[in-house]
């Protein structure tokens, strides 16, 4: 993957929006510093910029930008009903980041947002602070990397290293990092966390190399998930979004002999596994802007107002890695999304 130096000296971030309100955060500062030659625009708010009509997610992503801006309003939510809680009853989501460095055809965030340009919101505290509200009334189970992809950017923001303080400090408190990334010198450097769990979205090199723009290849992504596992880390496979393609069967059977060959899965905390699923509305916005693309227009099944996979296809999909993953570790480890 190339690295967002090399990105950037390509034309990414060559403009960063900064709402006035945050231009002397020292997050600000920390950030601007790392782009020297960028054209920096001061703004009221990050939506003037961000919630623009008439974008193109498509060309945007071929030249991002950034918006630096105060988190306000709600910082913490319950989770979504399309995601695994594993069990957690107090399940939440924060957005610290909004867009993702990845392109990937399928992401959601493509029919959630207006823009592809990326947010970081600089006022983190504010989350910690909120955060630390809510553990006074009951533990929580918090994803701080499901609207971005924070090791992807942790160079530029150092986000995963602030939650994973954060959480050292809170014992009723367990966070999942999901991503795609390899970030290979974080994990070198990564400490046992108990409350840091770290979720590695797995899928065939074919749908990487078809539909997951920009990202790591599967054996990077998992050399990264070994050396986390070898520092004594919580690791998540994250087998979700399964993505239907010819051979599917052939393509996933492959991902698991590599996953075997690299990973000890009885050192790993569990997996998850799950077809790809998306509420009608995104989907009808993202088939908007990727009238091409064969995984978002797939004849998919409407079911009380979220697209899947025909359910017959579905059953047979999720049933294939189960059922193989079942004869590698214990059924209790395996999470199976269920509406």
């Amino acid at each position: 993957m190339k690295s967002l130096k090399e990105d950037y000296y390509n034309g990414f971030f060559s403009h960063i929006y900064v709402e006035e309100s945050v231009r002397n955060h020292p997050r600000t500062r920390a950030i601007l510093d790392k782009f020297p030659l960028a054209k920096v625009i001061e703004i009221g708010h990050y939506k003037d910029v961000f919630c623009r009509s008439r974008q193109s997610c498509i060309l945007q992503h071929r030249s991002q930008n950034l918006i630096l801006a105060a988190k306000q309003g709600t910082l913490i939510y319950k989770g979504a009903p399309v995601c695994q809680s594993f069990g957690n009853h107090h399940f939440y989501y924060t957005s610290c980041m909004m867009n993702c460095i990845f392109d990937c055809e399928y992401c959601y965030l493509k029919g959630m947002y207006p823009s592809a340009n990326i947010v970081i919101f600089v006022n983190l505290e504010a989350i910690f602070a909120r955060a630390e509200e809510m553990l006074k009334s009951h533990p929580m189970y918090l994803c701080v990397s499901y609207d971005t992809d924070l090791l992807a950017f942790e160079q530029i923001t150092g986000y995963a290293e602030e939650w994973c303080n954060f959480t050292e400090k809170h014992e009723n408190l367990k966070i999942e990092i999901r991503t795609k990334c390899a970030n290979m010198p974080f994990a070198r450097k990564a400490r046992q966390i108990p409350g840091v769990i770290y979720a590695f979205t797995l899928s065939p090199q074919a749908v990487i190399d078809a539909c997951e723009h920009h990202t790591p290849s599967l054996a990077d992504r998992l050399s990264c998930a070994a050396e986390l596992i070898k520092a004594g880390c919580p690791v998540r496979l994250c087998f979700d979004p399964m993505i239907y393609l010819p051979r599917w069967e052939q393509h996933y059977g492959e991902m698991l002999k590599q996953v075997y060959d690299t990973i000890d899965l009885t050192k790993i905390m569990d997996v998850s596994v799950g077809t790809f699923r998306i509420s009608q509305d995104y989907l009808k916005k993202m088939r908007k802007q990727e009238p091409d693309s064969a995984v978002v227009w797939f004849p998919f099944q409407n079911e009380n107002g979220f697209y899947h996979y025909p359910d017959e296809l579905m059953e047979q999909m999720e049933l294939f890695l189960t059922e193989k993953l079942a004869k590698k570790i214990s059924k209790e480890k395996i999470f199976r999304w269920k509406e």
